[in-house]
């Protein structure tokens, strides 16, 4: 499998999720592991383009599949600047989206997702492609507003 761009072998641990590769083996903490359940989103990664949770999703499953966590979307950016935050974790910021952070790497890559196949979202599009990410703190206000700051310097090329 690929992970964040790079070549990993699967683990022989047949019961392995891909939680526990990516944080475990690969000691890539952004993607967080908080109810365990499927129920929370806080460890959506990307995986092949489209959100999945990394809690659910069995190793074994990956042969020749592509993974992208927080770290990956940040080392590659929107503009491939390797280690530079993309436009979407620099509006979360920008927007104070990221209250305690335990849903924040979950909800970015949901968001990315969305981004990906919709350059122009509304707010009940965004509010639809983070329907499986909870969070407790911010109320959504900050996260709607940084989404749509991400969508709108994407799109106008100022980022």
């Amino acid at each position: 499998m690929t992970i964040n761009g790079r070549a990993e072998s699967l683990p022989d641990d047949q019961d392995a999720l891909l939680v526990d590769v990516i944080r475990d083996r690969l000691n890539l903490t952004g993607t967080k592991l908080v109810c365990g359940s499927g129920v929370c989103g806080a460890c959506t990664v990307l995986l092949d383009g489209k959100p999945a949770l990394a809690c659910l999703t069995a190793a074994i499953q990956l042969p020749g599949r592509e993974v992208l966590t927080i770290e990956g979307l940040a080392s590659r950016g929107e503009n491939a600047c390797d280690g530079e935050l993309s436009a979407l974790q620099t509006a979360f910021v920008e927007e104070t989206a990221i209250q305690c952070g335990y849903c924040t790497s979950g909800m970015i890559m949901s968001a990315s997702a969305l981004l990906a196949r919709n350059p122009d979202p509304d707010e009940e599009e965004i509010r639809m492609a983070l329907a499986g990410n909870i969070c407790r703190c911010s109320g959504y206000h900050q996260i709607i507003r940084a989404v749509k700051r991400a969508a709108k310097e994407l799109r106008e090329g100022t980022v």
